[in-house]
């Protein structure tokens, strides 16, 4: 199994959220402020605890990440020579 993958055995539930996700915005030391928040991509059903007989669940989930604020010093135009490390991925 890759990771990020559910496993095989188990069930998918279907599922809705009852709100909207919430962004948490954090401010970096750096003074850069970004947000983050967390999107269900799918729930499935693995069993019961042997112990408890209460169902396991894994959750699939995924982070978005937006920039809000930037200082313009720690912006850094690619070049050919550069590795990649703070090119510009918004236009």
């Amino acid at each position: 199994m890759m990771p990020g993958q559910m496993p095989p055995q188990g069930d998918i539930v279907g599922f809705e959220t009852e709100e909207e996700p919430r962004w948490v915005t954090v401010k970096l030391e750096d003074g850069s402020v970004i947000q983050i928040k967390m999107e269900i991509v799918a729930i499935m059903k693995g069993g019961n605890d042997q112990n408890t007989g209460l169902p396991i669940y894994m959750v699939q989930a995924t982070n978005i990440i937006r920039m809000v604020k930037v200082p313009k010093d720690l912006i850094k135009k690619g070049s050919q020579s550069d590795d990649g490390r703070g090119t510009n991925l918004y236009r």
